[in-house]
């Protein structure tokens, strides 16, 4: 929302913008003191600048392959004090993910330029009349 304050300030001002969008004036530029001045930052957000250096230089060093699990695991025994929970929103926060092991799951993509016709199943292989048929497909309206 910030960014798009900042692309339209110079046409509208900041004020009338902020009287739109849901967010006050003072929020905004709050937001602008931050990034220009880190210290104004709530300590959480330091230490995750912080932190995602040593996620980021810890993923790399073991060729993009470790997950969440294995990333906490290594900087518990380089002695950083850091939870699983922080590691794993770190690394969502930066697009990492670990290498997920076996075969990739495969859904069926079904074809929409064929013909949608009614897919039908003897009743008779059920025990019923072999006259009467049971629908097996229900995304397309009866013949």
């Amino acid at each position: 929302m910030t960014s798009f304050i900042d692309e339209h300030r110079g046409e509208y001002g900041v004020e009338p913008i902020c009287r739109v969008l849901p967010i006050a004036p003072s929020t905004y530029h709050e937001r602008v003191a931050q990034r220009c001045d880190p210290s104004r930052l709530s300590p959480r957000a330091q230490r995750d600048e912080a932190m995602k250096v040593e996620v980021r230089r810890v993923f790399d060093a073991n060729f993009k392959v470790y997950g969440v699990r294995k990333v906490w695991r290594q900087m518990q025994r380089e002695g950083f004090d850091i939870a699983r929970c922080t590691v794993e929103r770190l690394m969502r926060d930066l697009g990492l993910q670990g290498v997920i092991r076996g075969k990739p799951v495969k859904t069926t993509v079904s074809d929409k330029a064929a013909d949608c016709q009614e897919f039908r199943v003897w009743a008779g292989i059920m025990g019923k009349k072999e006259s009467h048929y049971v629908s097996t497909q229900r995304t397309c309206d009866p013949v």
